[in-house]
């Protein structure tokens, strides 16, 4: 039998966390390998919350390639148990993060049967607001293409429709799933998960549509926080803003170990290939990209990826003899619009 822990101990109100909890908050102590670090969440705060918490103050040592199950320490039996279903936090607690043993090895894979396209807010409203939009569209639209010619359920949302309208009418919703409308920014509504639940299998979503830095990276952390894989497609969301796209996706990840002389050099090879010709980078461009690259890579570090239109269809047909490859390779024989993602910061 495992010996009984000890309950939360009192901390310090100067400095610390504990009686002297904000109003509304409650003080939780979160466990994670040997680290325990006090913090405090909203009354009332699930599972999500608790995730994101975990994420917050062990970001840097959580390895995501891993499923992980939280717990709460449970006084009746001197112990953890697993998170009861439906937990809310009501008092003060100690919970853990634990690494389970089996790998997620499909990690970045996708497969029609067990992959959800995920389409958010592209509504008429914000047509004038938000940067690129046309070429956002018009690849939303070659996703949905590709979606119906592989069989892949489509989930819809529009964020307060009765103010910002309908989804534009260039996007064809023929045979999507769900639309919905919504007022929360997260696309994960109640409504959403029982149709995920109704899908067998699901193991990944596809994302795309707006705001980059709201609607789509919150949507994005709370699947992940479900165990669910998330695709954000960068050449099919945006942002009113560029720096808010940029920073939200932050494209530059992959090299951020690199020094300046190198980093220059990609960049020049990256125009290379999207433009068929050399061209001289300029100075504030190539400031703005390393100065991105310093921030800390909060969807990489969570497990999100972050690709393109042409690489998940590719990846959803993933071999030239699929019975669908030449439908699929019609929709991408015209490159996507590079939608200010080199070009522009």
């Amino acid at each position: 039998m495992a010996a009984a822990e000890p309950a939360v101990p009192a901390l310090p109100n100067s400095g610390g966390v504990g009686a002297g909890a904000p109003s509304g908050t409650v003080p939780v102590l979160f466990c994670f390998s040997v680290f325990a670090r006090p913090s405090c969440v909203p009354h009332g705060a699930g599972y999500e919350l608790l995730i994101q918490k975990f994420l917050s103050l062990y970001g840097d040592q959580i390895d995501m390639h891993r499923k992980f199950v939280v717990q709460l320490f449970a006084e009746e039996w001197g112990q953890y148990v697993d998170l009861p279903k439906g937990f809310a936090v009501s008092e003060r607690c100690k919970v853990r993060l634990v690494p389970l043993q089996i790998q997620l090895t499909t990690l970045g894979n996708l497969t029609p049967s067990s992959t959800v396209f995920f389409c958010c807010d592209m509504q008429e409203r914000f047509r004038p607001a938000i940067k690129y939009f046309g070429d956002i569209i018009s690849v939303g639209q070659r996703l949905l293409q590709g979606a119906r010619i592989l069989g892949i359920p489509v989930v819809v949302t529009e964020q307060y429709p009765k103010g910002l309208g309908s989804t534009v009418q260039e996007i064809d919703l023929t045979g999507v799933k769900l639309v919905l409308p919504k007022t929360k920014f997260s696309m994960v509504l109640p409504e959403v998960e029982a149709a995920l639940a109704e899908i067998p299998g699901v193991r990944s979503v596809v994302l795309f549509g707006v705001e980059t830095h709201v609607c789509i990276q919150q949507t994005a952390l709370e699947l992940v926080g479900r165990g669910i894989e998330v695709h954000i497609v960068a050449d099919a969301t945006s942002s009113r803003s560029m720096m808010d796209r940029m920073f939200a996706l932050e494209l530059n990840c992959r090299v951020e170990n690199m020094d300046e002389g190198t980093f220059f050099i990609l960049i020049v090879e990256i125009e290379i290939k999207e433009f068929n010709t050399f061209r001289i980078v300029s100075i504030p461009m190539l400031t703005s990209y390393l100065c991105l690259s310093s921030c800390k890579k909060r969807l990489a570090r969570t497990g999100i990826i972050v690709t393109t239109s042409e690489a998940v269809l590719l990846q959803l047909v993933a071999d030239k003899d699929h019975p669908k490859f030449k439908e699929i390779q019609n929709l991408i024989k015209a490159s996507a619009p590079e939608s200010g993602l080199l070009s522009k910061v």
